[in-house]
């Protein structure tokens, strides 16, 4: 059986020798990227804007503004999906050649229904975050019950052994 060495560590860990003695002797760490990169071919930004579907260049089809009632809208999305799903089944059938207008009018409702989907997303990352963190304090309440009731037995069990030793 063969077997191979790990490689060895990348030549700037000498960067960290004296670390554990000087923690300053390390150098800082470069700073955040800031504005646009290019990662694998693509371009990102660092700012978590999401962007109008205007600026998308997709027609909105829901009611624009700040107070945006996203039940009613997306329920109102979802049934013009229904429809022109079924206008595309009656077009395929009757009219073969005539569809890319249908596929077209259902890629901007699914656009639009992602969009207000994608805008939802800060609500969900709190909620969740919220729960997450009311699941910690409920796991550390019952580790502190779980503790004191413990130390209740030991002391118990001591007050016990004493009662014994006293009694012999």
């Amino acid at each position: 059986m063969a077997t191979a060495t790990y490689p060895p560590p990348p030549p700037y860990y000498r960067l960290y020798k004296d670390y554990v003695q000087d923690p300053e002797s390390a150098p800082e760490p470069p700073p955040p990227i800031e504005g646009t990169y290019i990662c694998f071919g693509g371009s990102y930004t660092t700012s978590d804007v999401l962007p109008s579907l205007e600026e998308q260049g997709v027609r909105q089809l829901y009611s624009k503004g700040p107070n945006i009632d996203f039940k009613k809208e997306l329920r109102s999305l979802n049934g013009e999906l229904q429809l022109h799903i079924l206008e595309l089944a009656d077009i395929l059938i009757e009219r073969p050649s005539q569809y890319a207008r249908r596929v077209e009018e259902i890629s901007t409702v699914f656009k639009n229904l992602h969009h207000l989907l994608n805008s939802l997303r800060p609500h969900q990352a709190r909620a969740t975050l919220i729960h997450i963190l009311e699941l910690q304090i409920e796991r550390r309440k019952q580790a502190a019950e779980d503790i004191n009731r413990r130390r209740e037995e030991a002391r118990r069990i001591l007050n016990e052994s004493l009662a014994t030793l006293d009694g012999h």
